[in-house]
């Protein structure tokens, strides 16, 4: 993977973290560094696939934004969703 390709990841990654939390209506539990970090982490794991499916990582390429942004939204998504309340927040 080229600096291009990892640099392109990681604000991929962080965009979607961050804007994630806004596609789950109410309250979110996960903490905004949990959604971030998934998002980072989905989006590099985008670009490994979007490598093995044969699409061209050095550059900026449409296809491997559109995958490394579909698995950040999918990760970020599910974190957000299936987080839950921690006990020692009660009152």
């Amino acid at each position: 993977m080229s600096i291009a390709g990892l640099v392109t990841a990681l604000l991929v990654g962080v965009a979607v973290g961050l804007l994630g939390r806004l596609v789950v209506p109410g309250r979110q539990e996960a903490p905004i560094w949990l959604t971030v970090s998934v998002g980072v982490v989905a989006a590099l794991a985008g670009s490994i696939v979007a490598r093995l499916a044969g699409v061209d990582t050095s550059t900026l390429n449409l296809l491997a934004l559109v995958i490394q942004a579909g698995l950040a939204v999918i990760g970020v998504v599910l974190v957000v969703a299936t987080a839950r309340p921690d006990p020692s927040d009660s009152p």
